[in-house]
């Protein structure tokens, strides 16, 4: 037995878990109105029922009163007759409508009194039904409310058990390692075209000498330059001209000193 109570209770705990698993409050609200709105329905449909029997009864009640009533006037027209075995059975007849109206005025006032009931029953079932349809909306709002909060949350909790800071700084090196690249490859790109220009330049100036040779003339020296072979002839003509001056001098001695007249002795 111990083994089937627990056996039950395992079933009924799993099968309770899908059931509120399974649970949306949007539609468990809607069908809570359908529910409210067909038990409305039944009870107004019993409360006719009720109010129909209350009618029924209240006129078998008139209608045996005055049924009594008549066979009272009956017995007093047969001893007014002087027939008192006519008078007995009217008598009699009397007595069972007064029981019957004894009857009916009981069940009369119980089915007044159950009408009344199941009237009121009916109007706290639709005003608790209008109550939960005003609140529905606000109740739908608060769940899918819920909801997003819930979905949020778990977002939240879900993108990385450290801090996210640190995500962050990942994110700004790999942006500054972006930028630093991009700032090398443009830098490249100019000295590139620097070069180029530096380049064409250069063979600006090579086909100019080149023209200037097909010409017959000298090239063109870079200012404050000279040539090796002229810097030699210049050196060499400084040189032979220091020294033929140095032989007028000592020969222009010479003849002087022979052409001048010779003293008197």
């Amino acid at each position: 037995m111990a083994i089937m109570d627990r056996l039950s209770r395992l079933i009924r705990a799993n099968v309770n878990d899908l059931i509120d698993g399974a649970e949306d409050p949007e539609k468990m609200l809607d069908q809570i109105l359908r529910d409210m709105q067909s038990s409305m329905m039944t009870a107004r449909s019993q409360v006719a029922a009720m109010i129909a029997q209350e009618k029924e009864l209240e006129a078998d009640l008139n209608e045996t009163r005055q049924l009594s009533a008549e066979w009272g006037q009956k017995a007093q027209r047969a001893v007014a007759a002087g027939k008192d075995d006519l008078a007995r059975e009217a008598l009699r007849r009397k007595r069972d409508n007064d029981e019957n109206a004894r009857v009916y005025e009981q069940q009369h006032q119980i089915q007044l009194q159950t009408v009344d009931k199941l009237k009121n029953q009916l109007r706290q079932l639709e005003a608790k039904y209008q109550a939960t349809l005003s609140q529905r909306d606000s109740l739908v709002a608060r769940q899918r409310r819920a909801t997003a909060q819930q979905k949020v949350a778990q977002n939240l909790t879900t993108l990385s058990p450290l801090d996210p800071s640190s995500e962050l700084d990942r994110m700004e090196r790999k942006i500054r390692g972006s930028e630093a690249q991009v700032a090398a490859l443009t830098e490249m790109g100019d000295e590139s075209f620097d070069a180029q220009f530096r380049e064409l330049d250069y063979d600006d100036s090579i086909e100019a000498e080149l023209q200037a040779l097909k010409g017959g003339g000298s090239m063109a020296l870079p200012q404050g330059t000279e040539s090796s072979s002229d810097a030699a002839s210049m050196e060499a003509g400084s040189v032979i001209a220091a020294g033929s001056g140095d032989d007028y001098d000592e020969t222009g001695q010479e003849a002087a000193s022979s052409t001048s007249p010779s003293s008197p002795s």
